[in-house]
């Protein structure tokens, strides 16, 4: 089984914070989050189009920007092997 890859993009806020820990809650096994911090990767960020955080992508493809609900994240595919 293929591993799902989780990206998160930060920027030191509260509310990205949060977004990382109800992704960590969520993901399962065959889950591999990776958190990037905005200010030190730009150029990953501009590549998905990010202009605003928190923001996660899921195996290549930007799928939420902003504060996630977790009813959103489930939609997404978070926690889903």
């Amino acid at each position: 089984m293929s591993k799902r890859q989780i990206e998160i993009f930060t920027a030191d806020c509260p509310l990205c914070s949060e977004t990382v820990q109800m992704v960590q809650e969520l993901a399962c096994s065959s889950c591999e989050i990776l958190v990037y911090n905005l200010g030190q990767e730009r150029q990953k960020a501009q590549q998905y189009g990010i202009n605003a955080v928190p923001a996660i992508a899921i195996n290549g493809t930007l799928v939420l920007t902003g504060k996630p609900s977790r009813e959103q994240l489930q939609a997404v595919g978070v926690g889903q092997p």
